[in-house]
């Protein structure tokens, strides 16, 4: 089991941005993957950015060029720097983990408001 906790999310105008924060209650070398994604009111959840134990991201495309996903392996982190960011980016946004067990582990979520 894996906890997660985010942090950073508020309210932002249009083109702002935000930094996301995740932290991870157990030691990240265990963790294979961590990513963030994000799920809007009435809309399906959505992959924003995940990145690999080695360091290979992988970015939706409508994310990218704008979002970085990056981790700190010293403290258990993950984080996602979001620029120029849009109204419809408006979402909740979780962390969510993979385990080298394959055991997935998500975060309460925190929102994101991009008011126009």
């Amino acid at each position: 089991q894996v906890e997660l906790v985010e942090s950073g999310g508020g309210l932002v105008q249009v083109g702002g941005s935000l930094r996301l924060s995740c932290a991870a209650s157990r030691n990240i070398f265990s963790i294979n993957v961590m990513g963030w994604y994000r799920q809007a009111p009435g809309k399906q959840r959505e992959l924003v950015a995940t990145i690999t134990s080695g360091g290979s991201t992988n970015d939706a495309d409508t994310v990218k060029d704008r979002f970085t996903i990056s981790r700190d392996n010293a403290k258990n982190s993950v984080y996602l720097q979001m620029n120029s960011l849009k109204p419809e980016e408006s979402a909740v946004y979780s962390c969510t983990v993979i385990l080298t067990t394959g055991f997935r582990s998500w975060g309460q979520g925190t929102q994101v408001t991009v008011s126009s």
